[in-house]
């Protein structure tokens, strides 16, 4: 884990300087980015892609529903559905960031490798947890990020060594939970379109009967399976992808209120100041003002 640590931490030093807030600094792969934090957090809301965060410096602490996790270097968390969490750094410095390595899960290597692995049927795991990394993991990670500085390879190398690193999430302790994602018997594949519709097009409106239609599911079969995967019904869904991508572009845009409210597709200034205060706790104007203020719009870091 140290050599992994120290080329995530020279890359986030040399994306964003070595003295930059919270960030997550992408790279050159698509789905792997790295966070970086110089102090604890406030509290983020977030829907989470299907993903695994190694963590490799510093503590976080992540709730989801009635769960929270706390964890930090040398463990992993899984997210497995595009559920809504609360996320906040707990341990971080300057001397010593708060540093992990994201990769979003690709469903369909899932799939395949699911298929030629021995397999029972998954668990009913939930969809965040927290378990040590695996040393196979953390091989696989460490190979991954060696090609960041040598973009010739990646073409050749990314996807061999991304298929690998999925193999040994399925092999280890994860397997179970992330073996659902793949599952044939499961919904996983329709309720997955109907998540990237709204999250694409979470700005318009998107009646249910379409959202099914996407997920290839009768209107009153996808209401219950979408709820199972999420925890949401598909219109708290949208909200939430309206309240979080508002809240983005007030702290990290510099938005007024009014500005992002009618960006995310709201009609009406007061209804989003409502809603965003039952959601975040505090009032949209209240959060644009404080952002404005300090002269810096810290753009939030969800995992």
């Amino acid at each position: 884990m140290t050599a992994l640590l120290e080329l995530v931490r020279r890359h986030a030093e040399r994306q964003d300087g070595p003295h930059a807030p919270s960030a997550i600094v992408p790279t050159p792969l698509p789905g792997l980015d790295v966070v970086r934090a110089t102090a604890p957090s406030g509290l983020v809301h977030a829907i989470a892609r299907p993903l695994v965060c190694l963590v490799l410096q510093g503590e976080k602490r992540v709730a989801a529903g009635k769960r929270t996790l706390d964890f930090g270097a040398g463990d992993t968390l899984l997210v497995t559905a595009d559920v809504p969490t609360v996320n906040q750094i707990t341990q971080a410095s300057d001397g010593a960031p708060y540093l992990a390595l994201i990769q979003e899960l690709d469903l369909g290597v899932i799939t395949e490798l699911a298929s030629q692995m021995e397999v029972v049927a998954p668990i009913d795991a939930s969809p965040v947890r927290v378990e040590p990394t695996d040393v196979e993991v953390a091989d696989a990670a460490l190979r991954l990020m060696r090609l960041v500085d040598r973009p010739a390879a990646l073409p050749l190398l990314q996807a061999p060594i991304l298929r690998e690193l999925h193999y040994w999430l399925l092999a280890g302790r994860h397997g179970a939970a992330i073996r659902r994602l793949g599952w044939p018997e499961s919904h996983t594949k329709g309720i997955a379109r109907a998540v990237a519709l709204l999250r694409s097009d979470f700005a318009l409106p998107l009646p249910v009967d379409r959202l099914a239609a996407v997920a290839g599911m009768s209107v009153s079969s996808f209401h219950p399976h979408f709820r199972a995967a999420t925890s949401l019904s598909p219109l708290q869904f949208q909200k939430q992808l309206r309240l979080i991508e508002a809240r983005r572009l007030m702290l990290a845009e510099g938005r007024t209120a009014s500005g992002a409210a009618f960006a995310v597709g709201y009609e009406s200034v007061p209804h989003f100041t409502r809603e965003y205060g039952r959601f975040f706790g505090s009032s949209p104007a209240r959060d644009a003002n404080a952002a404005r203020r300090t002269g810096r719009h810290p753009a939030p870091v969800a995992a």
